[in-house]
Formats: C-alpha cells, sequence, structure tokens
C-alpha cells in the first residue's frame, strides 16, 4: 500500500491522473483495477470510479507495492495526458497519449482529451476540430471558439489541412505509383475501396462493392529493421499521408497490403504482435501509429487562420517496441 496527500497542482483532477503523477510506474490499467476491486480509498472511503480529487484529500491505494516500484530497463518515454505543441487565441494543437480517447463514448471510464482540455483552460466552448482513434498518439487540433471550429473545419473539407502518421509495419511497403507532395516530399500513392459495416471492422477491397467507399493513401518508407521481425522478417518505420479520411483507413488499408501495424489487435495478427516487447520487457499494449504531422497549405485571407498558411507541424512518435 502507498498514500499520497494530493497537492495544488493535482487539485480538480480525476484520481487515477493525480495518482500517476506521484507515481509515474503505475499504468492506468492497473488503477483501473484497483478502483474496480474497491482498492483506492480517498480520505478512508473506499471508491469504485474516477472520482475528482482536491488538493488536500489523502488518497490510499492497497495494491503490491512492485506495481509501485516496477520499472525496467528503459522507461517510455510518456506525458501527462498531451502537450501542447502550438497555441494561438483561436487554436491549440496537442499531441495526445496512447490509450486516451478525444472524446466520450459508449463504455468509456474516466475523462476524454476535450473534457480534460476544457477543464484544464477552463473553456467549455473548446472542441475538437478532428478525431483519432483512442490507441492512436499524436497530433489533434482543437478550436477554441465556434467562429474559430468552423473555419478550422472548412480547412479541411477543402483539403487546406493535410495529415500525416507515422507507424511501424510488417514487411517493407513497395507497391503503388510515385506522386509529388504538396511539401514536394515522393511518395507513393496506393488506392482501395472500403466497406464500412454498421458495427466492428472495415473491409478493404480492390474492386467496389455496392456501397463501397474509395479510400487512397501516400507513403514512404523512412527506416528499415532488417530482420526485427519474426523469422528474420524486417520491420519497417513509415510515413503516411491520407487524401481520404475514412474510419480506420490507415490500419486496414496497409493490413490488406500485407503490412499490418504491428501492435494492431483488429487488423493485424495476434501471433505476429506476441512476437514483439515493448521497452519494459512486457507486451505490445497499442497500435505503433502515431498522428505525426499536419500541413496547412494556403489559406485564403478571409478565413481567420490564413496566418497558418504554409506551416507545418510535427511530433517525434513514441513507439514502444524493442526493434
Amino acid at each position: 500500500m502507498r498514500d499520497f496527500t494530493v497537492p495544488e497542482k493535482s487539485d480538480g483532477k480525476k484520481v487515477i491522473r493525480a495518482a500517476i503523477l506521484e507515481f509515474p510506474n503505475l499504468t492506468p490499467a492497473v488503477l483501473q483495477k484497483a478502483l474496480k476491486h474497491k482498492d483506492i480509498r480517498i480520505n478512508g472511503k473506499r471508491i469504485s470510479s474516477d472520482t475528482t480529487v482536491s488538493a488536500g484529500d489523502r488518497v490510499e491505494i492497497w495494491i503490491p507495492d512492485a506495481l509501485f516500484e516496477k520499472e525496467a530497463e528503459p522507461k517510455k518515454p510518456e506525458f501527462d495526458d498531451y502537450k501542447v505543441v502550438f497555441e494561438s487565441d483561436d487554436l491549440l494543437l496537442v499531441n495526445k497519449r496512447q490509450g486516451l480517447a478525444v472524446h466520450g463514448g459508449k463504455g468509456m471510464e474516466g475523462d476524454c482529451l476535450i473534457d480534460i482540455l476544457r477543464k484544464d483552460y477552463h473553456n467549455k466552448n473548446l472542441d475538437l476540430c478532428h478525431r483519432i482513434d483512442m490507441n492512436t498518439g499524436g497530433l489533434i487540433l482543437t478550436a477554441k471558439n465556434k467562429k474559430s471550429l468552423e473555419e478550422a473545419i472548412s480547412l479541411f473539407k477543402a483539403d487546406l489541412i493535410t495529415k500525416r502518421y507515422r507507424c511501424l509495419v510488417r514487411g517493407v511497403p513497395t507497391c503503388g505509383e510515385h506522386v509529388i507532395c504538396q511539401d514536394e516530399a515522393i511518395m507513393k500513392e496506393v488506392s482501395a475501396y472500403l466497406e464500412k459495416p454498421a458495427t466492428g471492422n472495415v473491409f478493404i477491397h480492390d474492386i467496389p462493392k455496392e456501397g463501397d467507399l474509395p479510400i487512397t493513401s501516400r507513403y514512404r518508407v523512412l527506416k528499415v529493421y532488417n530482420g526485427a521481425g519474426p523469422e528474420g522478417e524486417d520491420v519497417s518505420d513509415i510515413e503516411v499521408e491520407l487524401v481520404t479520411g475514412r474510419t480506420h483507413q490507415i490500419r486496414a488499408q496497409f493490413a490488406h497490403l500485407g503490412h499490418p501495424i504491428i501492435g494492431d489487435g483488429n487488423y493485424g495478427r495476434n501471433q505476429y504482435n506476441l512476437y514483439f516487447r515493448n521497452l519494459r520487457g512486457g507486451k505490445v499494449r497499442h497500435q505503433q501509429l502515431f498522428a505525426s504531422t499536419l500541413l496547412f497549405g494556403k489559406i485564403p485571407k478571409e478565413n481567420i487562420h490564413h496566418r497558418l498558411s504554409g506551416r507545418s507541424f510535427s511530433i517525434e512518435p513514441l513507439y514502444d517496441v524493442k526493434l
């Protein structure tokens, strides 16, 4: 058992966030399990949900001491939910951690990114300009007011904001036709058709079926880890640019091409994923996929975001795989 008194910096935060700030080796999964078993107490009272704490509260966590102290080899670089990448009077661009949902949804426990940002910035009008999967880390653009949100969304619709991702995939992709992107990067372009059922995973087809949506992605191989996979198979670090932005597009399309993302339990293969270890020697917990770059095109002067014309923002992916 360990306990701590909630400091001022954690006032108003959820107990899981406050506990991780005090004990960095703990994980959200361990703390969620402790809540389920009522092994966390606030001021002597057992709790079963991710409760808000106040400065001065005494928190007790009744779990084995080894879970507080366990720290294997190199520790994965992490941060508390998000880091600010860019901020203006109208926009806030953050780099979110993997495992944090950007918005609320069925079955989700604890705060999501937009709730956390609204509380941290004391702005109930702050909203998402786009979305990424819970288990995808990286860049999320948010708007601080309705006008800013509408004009940012209009830029996405006009293809004046380009999204790029980084991911680790099985093998070395070679298919596609060469194209020159807006920033003169040379990539290969691949197209297919996506079937989106009412629920569950999407499906990719080379020949369209009724109701399918066309999809196009561009990619380039940045680095090859020779022999890093099972039976000496290569692993590639690739950058992907979305031309269309469909549900699970990158994950499903590259799995269809024979290059699933490491750690993707939906579109990859469990046996393949289980071969890899994370930086602490355990299982790879998340798909190794990060929203890594936002490129702004030539924005019209009448748009309030025109000063971002030609700018780009990038982050380095925090891959959690030993290669």
